[in-house]
């Protein structure tokens, strides 16, 4: 195993009703002037965005509101926030949304809390040296960007989308009520929980050292959502398997997985980040059309990982060579994904994508990575394009 830093600040308030703490938490972190971000209709809809702001008034917090964010989201509206944040003086940023809203609030805090372009730090041409404090509303389980220091970026010229992880950024509180997530339909739930899994998977298929801790920690979180998804596809309102799930994706991504190893592999991550910029796919949708093509690309240079996961998370029989059990593992996520209506390749996502398509995606995921990238199997561009031909 290798040493590790686990750092993670964010205050969590979990359970029915905990929007209603907002105004309280948002003053406990010294806020007073306050930008809501969010996404789209959903939050109107639904009166949330009535409810905190309800609360907000009642409570003498000032604040302002951006919506907009969508899916793969863009740094125009980032350029905008931070805009809006120095015009008004804003001092704390409410994300009420999923991981875009969250992540296009912590783009925002980086462009108030530093000079320059924003983009630079998604360009990694420098590192930010603040952020303004953020705080989540969470209503979409799967980004797991409520506790982690990860946000992602599409820069609309040229399509490229990027992530930046500074810990400045992660919130400092989350609030998460399963009950907020029952309106999704069912195919973004299918999509959160892949995501949630795929954060997991990315730092359990390494070559470098691993903790029998963090591997215990590892499956058991992927068995729980691979069991809760299931149930949910079956039983979207059930409020269990929502807080189970919701639980998992901030566990996910908030760096507990991954103590004692290497940091992981994230070229399926990478893959899919040119896929979305490209397509402007669902991000779990993505990660689920590739990451079979990735297993079996690289499983061999990591094959006892492999193996394990086989038979402590896919649950197959202990048969057969080592890499025949390896294979099942594969499969049998392949096989678990299409249960809960996920595709499996780029022709089930509904995407047409030529030689020149895949061509370009594998240039740009080398230049994304400095020229290779990867733990179970280091990729070059080469090995990208093989990757991405493989998943048509």
């Amino acid at each position: 195993m290798f040493g590790f830093n686990y750092y993670t600040p964010t205050k969590v308030v979990f359970g029915k009703n905990t929007e209603s703490k907002v105004a309280e938490l948002i003053r406990e972190f010294g806020g007073t002037k306050v930008l809501i971000h969010y996404g789209g209709g959903s939050v109107v809809r639904t009166g949330l965005l009535k409810k905190v702001t309800d609360t907000l008034d009642a409570a003498g917090i000032n604040y302002i509101t951006l919506g907009g964010a969508v899916p793969n989201p863009h740094l125009g509206l980032v350029y905008e926030g931070i805009e809006l944040c120095k015009k008004e003086n804003v001092d704390f940023l409410l994300a009420v949304g999923g991981g875009s809203a969250i992540d296009s609030a912590k783009a925002i805090g980086y462009g108030v809390a530093n000079e320059g372009d924003v983009w630079d730090f998604y360009d990694y041409k420098r590192q930010a040296q603040g952020c303004l404090p953020v705080g989540v509303i969470l209503t979409l389980s799967a980004t797991g960007s409520e506790m982690s220091d990860s946000s992602v970026i599409t820069k609309e010229d040229g399509l490229v989308k990027r992530g930046y992880s500074s810990n400045y950024s992660r919130p400092k509180f989350a609030i998460m009520n399963p009950e907020l997530t029952m309106t999704l339909p069912d195919y973004q739930t299918a999509c959160g929980c892949t995501d949630i899994m795929m954060h997991t998977m990315e730092r359990y298929f390494t070559s470098g050292g691993n903790m029998e801790l963090t591997d215990e920690l590892a499956e058991g979180l992927l068995r729980t959502v691979k069991k809760n998804a299931v149930i949910l596809r079956d039983d979207p309102k059930n409020y269990d398997a929502r807080a189970e799930v919701m639980w998992a994706g901030s566990l996910a991504h908030n760096g507990l997985t991954g103590c004692g190893n290497d940091g992981g592999d994230w070229m399926t991550h990478k893959l899919e980040h040119e896929l979305g910029g490209l397509f402007d796919v669902a991000h779990g949708a993505g990660l689920a059309a590739v990451w079979g093509s990735w297993a079996r690309y690289v499983y061999k240079n990591c094959l006892p990982r492999f193996k394990k996961y086989a038979l402590n998370v896919m649950e197959v029989a202990n048969t057969g060579t080592d890499e025949e059990i390896a294979l099942k593992g594969i499969e049998a996520t392949e096989d678990f994904y299409r249960s809960i209506n996920m595709p499996t390749n780029l022709r089930e996502l509904g995407i047409k994508a030529t030689d020149e398509d895949l061509k370009l995606m594998a240039k740009k995921c080398a230049v994304g990575v400095g020229g290779k990238g990867g733990s179970a199997r280091v990729l070059d561009e080469e090995a990208m394009l093989a990757i991405y031909r493989a998943s048509v």
